[in-house]
């Protein structure tokens, strides 16, 4: 049996769908890792899952803004950084969409690097889908579209390719479970058996990732 000490550090920065699939994503890696973090404030980030508050990190630059903070603490180095925003950065309301994409992809660039600099290699989690008519007629403060989310996907595809940074493709695999009602419980947000699903998958590919990491 592997020592605690010997296991992975994990921490998740990620937005209200990671606030979804964490819990049952820590119960499924239990024995995995040394410890299960995240921004702390679940229950905040509860109340409103559509307002960046508490565990749910909010856009690309609330990610960087965090990231810089938590860099400035010896103790944070996590071995395991499951990293992902997206679905904040695509906000729009009245024409006007919260992060331009040029301005994604200068983010998602100091990201990756203020990371290498630290010796942080992390973990891309693709943005999860956006049906237009669910999200929008679901929805009245803003607006969200499939066509803006795939354009931010490839950017950060792009970049985190040229870094070398694997990537769990969380999207394909969460638009082959359905679509609608099947699988959403609002505009965005997913039922508790889908979460859970994604839990799975994403505890899929970590152990494989431990595996490698034990080798090393």
């Amino acid at each position: 049996m592997k020592k605690t000490m010997s296991l992975p550090k994990l921490f998740v920065v990620g937005d209200s769908i990671s606030v979804g699939y964490s819990p049952p994503l820590q119960k499924m890696t239990e024995g995995d890792f040394q410890f299960y973090g995240r921004k702390t404030g679940m229950e905040e980030a509860l109340k409103n899952l559509d307002i960046p508050l508490g565990s749910n990190i909010g856009d690309s630059s609330m990610v960087l803004n965090y990231l810089q903070t938590m860099l400035t603490k010896s103790d944070w180095r996590p071995e395991v950084l499951l990293l992902n925003c997206g679905l904040h950065d695509i906000k729009t309301k009245d024409g006007k969409i919260q992060i331009p994409i040029e301005d994604y992809r200068k983010n998602l660039k100091n990201i990756v690097k203020l990371l290498a600099d630290n010796g942080i290699n992390p973990i891309w989690v693709r943005t999860t889908p956006v049906e237009d008519e669910q999200h929008n007629s679901g929805q009245k403060d803003f607006k969200r579209y499939s066509k803006d989310l795939d354009k931010y996907n490839a950017a950060a595809d792009e970049i985190m390719n040229a870094a070398g940074i694997k990537m769990i493709d969380l999207h394909t695999f969460t638009a082959s479970l359905g679509k609608g009602k099947e699988i959403y419980r609002d505009h965005v947000h997913y039922h508790p058996e889908i979460e859970a699903r994604q839990a799975a998958y994403i505890a899929g590919f970590l152990q494989v990732y431990c595996a490698n990491l034990q080798e090393k």
